[in-house]
C-alpha cells in the first residue's frame, strides 16, 4: 500500500477511494485543493486503494474485510492512535466499519457522499444501471479516445469545467487496468455494511450533495439514520466530488473545520488578502444588501457579484449557503 501525508496538525485519515493516485492527484484541479485545503489544519494521511494509483496493482481479493484490513496497516504504518477519519463514497462504507471496529482510536467520523448499500445492494433499476456501466468498463477503459470513461466523468463531475473533465478522463486510465477498474466497481456495488452502522460509537458527521449522480441522496439520509446521533448536512450540489470553485466546497470546509475544532479564526491579515472590489462587496454584504441590491449598486452583473462573494468565502473559510452572516460578522471584527 502506498501512502503520504501532508499538513500540519491532528491527524485526518483519508480512507482510500476507487481512482486516486497520490502524485497525480497534487497536478489535479479536481482533487488538489482537498489535499492541500484540508492539510491546512491537520496532517492529512492519504493512500492509494489497493490496486490503483502507485499501491500494488496485483490484487485478488476485493472486499470490505480486506479494504478495513489495509485501512488498519496504514494507520499502524503511520504510527497514530487517535485520529479523525474521512470517509468519501465507498470509502465511507469501510471508514464506518473501521469506526466500529475501533471506537477507541478514532476521535471523529466524517462520511461524504457515501453509503452503506452497494447500488447492486439496492433496487433493480440500479443494479440494471451498474451492470452497463461495469460493461462500458471493460470496453473502453483503456482506450486513448476518452469516450467512454468520459461517460463516469461526466456522472462524477456533471458541473465541471472542459479542463477538469479532461482531467478526470484521464486520471481513470491512469489510476488502474480496464480488469481491475472493473472488479474494482463490481466490488463496490456488492458493499453492504448496514449491520456495522448502528454499532458506531464515536462523533459522525454526514455530508451529502443534494443532487449527487453517482450515490442518491437518500443512500446519505440512510447512513445519517442508521448511526446513531449522526449529524446530517446536505450540500447544494450536482458534483460528486466537489470542486473548488463551488460553493458547496467551502460549505464543505465550514462544516468539517467546525465538527473537527479546526476552524481558523479571522485576522486582519485574512481581510488584508481581499482585492479592493471584493471589500467593496463585502461592505455592502455586512450592510444587509441582496446580491441584486449589490449588483445595481456597482454596475456589475449578479454573476459578477457572486463570483466576488465566492472568493470571498474562500478566503475568510465560511460556507456558501450561510456565507452572507459570517462574513459580514468576520468583517466586523477584523475590521
Amino acid at each position: 500500500m502506498a501512502y503520504a501525508v501532508s499538513g500540519n496538525g491532528p491527524p485526518l485519515v483519508r480512507v482510500a477511494t476507487w481512482l486516486t493516485h497520490l502524485d497525480y492527484d497534487w497536478e489535479s484541479p479536481v482533487w488538489r485543493h482537498w489535499v492541500e485545503d484540508l492539510g491546512h489544519e491537520n496532517a492529512l494521511i492519504r493512500y492509494d486503494e489497493r490496486g490503483c494509483g502507485l499501491s500494488d496493482h496485483e490484487v485478488e481479493n476485493l472486499s470490505v474485510d480486506a479494504w478495513v484490513a489495509d485501512l488498519e496497516s496504514v494507520v499502524d504504518a503511520a504510527g497514530i492512535d487517535d485520529f479523525s477519519l474521512l470517509g468519501i463514497s465507498q470509502g465511507a462504507a469501510i471508514a464506518l466499519v473501521y469506526a466500529a471496529r475501533h471506537p477507541e482510536r478514532v476521535s471523529r467520523l466524517i462520511l461524504y457522499g457515501g453509503f452503506a448499500r452497494g447500488a447492486l445492494r439496492r433496487h433493480s433499476i440500479d443494479r440494471t444501471r451498474e451492470e452497463a456501466l461495469i460493461s462500458v468498463i471493460r470496453a473502453g477503459w483503456a482506450d486513448p479516445n476518452p469516450t467512454f470513461r468520459h461517460l463516469f466523468t461526466t456522472l462524477f463531475l456533471p458541473n465541471g469545467t472542459e479542463q477538469q473533465m479532461a482531467w478526470y478522463d484521464e486520471l481513470q486510465r491512469r489510476s488502474t487496468s480496464a480488469a481491475t477498474a472493473a472488479r474494482l466497481y463490481e466490488a463496490r456495488g456488492n458493499i453492504d455494511v448496514v449491520e456495522f452502522a448502528p454499532q458506531v460509537a464515536v462523533r459522525t458527521l454526514v455530508l451529502h450533495a443534494r443532487d449527487d449522480r453517482v450515490v442518491p441522496l437518500d443512500e446519505g439520509r440512510s447512513l445519517g439514520a442508521l448511526i446513531p446521533d449522526a449529524q446530517l448536512v446536505i450540500l447544494e450540489s450536482s458534483n460528486h466530488i466537489l470542486l473548488a470553485d463551488e460553493p458547496a466546497w467551502q460549505s464543505f470546509l465550514s462544516e468539517v473545520h467546525g465538527f473537527l475544532g479546526t476552524e481558523p479564526s479571522p485576522t486582519q491579515a485574512t481581510v488584508d488578502s481581499l482585492s479592493r472590489r471584493e471589500l467593496e462587496v463585502l461592505e455592502l454584504v455586512a450592510a444587509g444588501q441582496t446580491n441584486e441590491e449589490i449588483a445595481d449598486r456597482l454596475c456589475r452583473s449578479v454573476r459578477t457579484v457572486e463570483r466576488h462573494l465566492s472568493n470571498v468565502y474562500a478566503k475568510l473559510g465560511v460556507s456558501g449557503k450561510s456565507g452572507r452572516a459570517a462574513a459580514a460578522a468576520r468583517f466586523s471584527r477584523a475590521t
